[in-house]
Parts: structure tokens; sequence; C-alpha cells
């Protein structure tokens, strides 16, 4: 059955919490504050409510987490970045309150809507340490929660290389190394940048160089330079298996795959019709690796998802009618919790959790 929860204003962003010890919680992000929800298989419950003041763009968790249905000395992290351009470090536990920690903003931070933000310090010890985070201003920053002191020469809050050439819409880290970060800007370039590496100060066009590989999709390139594109937008992710070998993306009205062991010249080597109207968001399953699904912004069908099979990318999605015009997806994930796949999908002011599949 499905799940509904109310926000009580309209919901911009919604997050899966993708670590084993948290797979049932999910973050809702609204005009001014982040919900986390505790979800079961029929019901959902707040276990955390922080008020941030200004409207949510982008949300992420940290590795620091486990949920109440696992450990009663359980706890939450996550960051969160406002439509101010500020940046928040967001924490929670079973012994302590709400906390708030601002943590980006100001002449050393983002100068445009942040679009995407992701933890990217792998599986190490600095899991939860390093925040990458994207903008309109096109500026890619990494930034360290736990700086070490300086008095003589303090550090400055982020770490961020020259800026690209058009707007940045995602960023996504590699599921298992500490380095590798996925980058998609609007006009069909997806850069695979290893962000610990020091980009040259001296050249020009350092932001390209200090890309280890750079991804096209051709007809969104053809587009954009021809003018014929009126939305610009740029979804890209990691498949989540143990290879990480795939990346998914959506961009306009179509999806491409890349295989990253045999690259075609950064050519896609599949792809595939999404929404006419122009894809959105392009999310993979984590607990099914070959599912992926994709939402559209545009109002015209209403709150539709259309999930594929990486197998048979060619046949016909299956498509998830969510509700009925005006109403359309802002956001959505797929939960992490084991067994059927269930996607969480923000709709209005209301969160939806609801299966792709049912007991065979």
């Amino acid at each position: 059955m499905d799940v509904r929860h109310s926000h009580g204003t309209d919901v911009y962003v919604v997050r899966a919490c993708y670590e084993d010890d948290a797979a049932d919680l999910i973050a809702v992000a609204g005009a001014h504050s982040v919900e986390v929800l505790l979800l079961s298989e029929s019901s959902c419950r707040t276990i955390a409510n922080f008020h941030i003041g200004s409207r949510v763009t982008a949300v992420a968790w940290s590795s620091h987490v486990s949920s109440p249905s696992l450990t009663d000395d359980w706890s939450i992290e996550l960051a969160v970045a406002g439509a101010d351009y500020s940046l928040y470090l967001l924490s929670k536990s079973a012994t302590t309150e709400e906390e708030i920690f601002p943590f980006g903003g100001g002449l050393s931070g983002h100068h445009g809507k942040v679009n995407d933000m992701t933890f990217c310090g792998g599986r190490s010890e600095d899991s939860s340490r390093y925040v990458a985070t994207v903008s309109d201003d096109k500026m890619l920053m990494v930034w360290d929660l736990s700086p070490n002191l300086n008095i003589a020469s303090p550090p400055s809050p982020g770490m961020d290389p020259p800026p690209a050439l058009n707007l940045l819409h995602t960023v996504n880290s590699h599921p298992s190394t500490s380095k590798e970060l996925l980058v998609a800007d609007c006009r069909g370039s997806i850069f695979l940048t290893d962000w610990r590496s020091d980009p040259d100060e001296n050249e020009q066009d350092s932001w390209r160089n200090s890309s280890v590989v750079e991804l096209v999709e051709p007809r969104a390139l053809a587009y954009a330079a021809s003018g014929l594109s009126n939305k610009w937008a740029g979804s890209v992710a990691w498949r989540r298996d143990a290879t990480a070998d795939i990346v998914g993306a959506a961009y306009g009205s179509r999806f491409a795959l890349w295989d990253m062991g045999n690259l075609f010249g950064g050519k896609p080597y599949m792809t595939g019709t999404s929404f006419a109207e122009g894809g959105h968001l392009f999310r993979w399953c984590p607990t099914y690796p070959d599912y992926f699904a994709l939402s559209t912004s545009s109002p015209a069908k209403g709150a539709v998802v259309h999930v594929h099979n990486v197998t048979y990318t060619h046949a016909q999605p299956t498509v998830f009618q969510i509700a009925p015009r005006p109403l359309y997806v802002r956001s959505f994930d797929f939960v992490a919790a084991r067994g059927i796949p269930r996607i969480v999908a923000a709709v209005g002011r209301e969160v939806i959790v609801f299966y792709i599949g049912v007991d065979s």
C-alpha cells in the first residue's frame, strides 16, 4: 500500500538514506524546514524536524547515521543547502535535540542556487568529512567539515576548482572511492573529476584539464549549441553496485548510459527516450541495480515516474501515475530498504511512497 505524509508546505527535495544501518530513513525538505521520516511498510513518522528558515534546494546524507528501528542509540546527520546559498549540517541523536551548524555562505561560499550536494569521503574514516556542492555560479566546491586548525594560516572553508563553462546541475560521488566525482552541466557534458588533485592555476582551461574523463550526450550538446534547448538541466548518477561501472544521465527528452570500462570516446553506449516534454531527475535503484527511474518537472501528464530495466532499455518503461495534473514530481528517490523496491516522491505538499512491484 502507498504511504502518504503531508509536510505542511510544498516539498522541494526528498532523499532516501542509502546506508545499511538507516535504509528506512527519508529526508523531506520544504519551504523552510527539513523533516526526517522513519518509514515502515505501511506508515511513517517524524523523528526530527530542523527549521532552516529558507527554501531547501539540496540534501545529502552523511554516513554517520543509524535508525531507531535498529538501535536505541540512534543518530542522524545530513547536509542541506538553502535558497539563500547557505549550507548547513543537521544532526540529532537519541540523547540530543536537533542541532543546526552553518558552514557555508558569505564571500567564500556559492553565489548562485546550490543545485546538488554529496558527501565524498568514500568508505574511509573521512566518509562524513567532505561535502561537494555544485551551483548555478558554475562552481564545484568541496567543503571540509573537520578541518585541522592552523592558527598561523587558517584553512579556507572550501576547496574549489576553477569555474566551469556552464551551470552545474548534479554532483554524484563514487559509491566506494574517496576521490572521484561525477559533475553534470546543463548542456550535455559530464565530467569525471578527481577532486583531491590540485588544479593548475596557470592553465586557463584547468577545469577540463583536472577532469579524468569527459562524457558527452551528443544530442543534448547539439541542441544546446543550436539554441534549440529551452530547458537547461542535467541529472547524472553512478549505478550503485559492486563495480559502479555504469553511469546514467537524463538530458532533455532522453536518457543515456555510459560503460566506464569501454568509453566509446566519451559517447553513451545506450540511449533512449524518457519524457517528450523533458526529463528532470535520474535515479538508480540501490537494491536492484538493473532498475533506474526518471521523472519530469512538466505537469503536462501529471505526476509521473518512468521505471526502466537496464537489460531491456528499448522496451517501454513501467509508468507510475502518482497524481493528476497540474501536480508533478518535484523530487524522487529509491528507498534503500531491502525487499520489493519502493520509490518516494515529492508531489505538491505530500510525500508519497509506493512499491514498483509485487510479491511473486
